[in-house]
């Protein structure tokens, strides 16, 4: 009578094993080489390499980076921002902010309760006062903002009842 033969499959070598992740991941590592390869053309490379070992030259190769035109256009943008935040009074962002902080925590509760508002109930809060002062405020941004954007257009004149009221 015939024995059945033993046989225990040999397990892949390390290269076995890398070389067939390779080929099931051909279109991703491409694409992945592509953006390396992007990277490297454009300095970010050379910069993060910098910034992990400590930063040697690291200034140096930011300013290599923004020395072309989109560098230029970047710097004017965060300069721009820069002089917008200035301007800002820091008692007003903060008095803003925590408004905020406090407007999503309050929209956050409301959501995780699971209530929703009907047209009489949005008629009922227009008579609370929070929500008054609430919408006060994002319409009075909204007047600044719109204003702001007629005297950059050079729609500078006043209408009749701003210069009534000065404004």
């Amino acid at each position: 009578m015939a024995k059945p033969l033993e046989f225990t499959p040999r397990t892949p070598t390390p290269q076995e094993t890398l070389h067939a992740g390779v080929e099931d991941s051909t279109d991703a590592l491409l694409e992945g080489l592509y953006v390396l390869r992007q990277l490297h053309a454009h300095g970010v490379l050379d910069v993060l390499g910098k910034t992990v070992r400590g930063g040697e030259g690291l200034v140096a190769s930011l300013l290599h980076i923004t020395g072309g035109e989109s560098g230029t256009t970047l710097l004017r943008n965060v300069t721009e921002v820069g002089k917008t935040l200035s301007a800002l009074d820091p008692r007003e962002v903060s008095v803003l902010g925590h408004a905020v902080t406090v407007g999503v925590s309050e929209g956050a509760r409301h959501v995780a309760a699971g209530k929703g508002l009907g047209l009489g109930e949005v008629l009922g809060l227009l008579k609370d006062r929070d929500v008054q002062v609430a919408l006060g405020a994002v319409f009075a941004v909204l007047k600044g903002a719109g204003r702001a954007l007629r005297e950059a257009d050079g729609e500078i004149g006043q209408t009749a009842h701003q210069a009534e009221v000065g404004r």
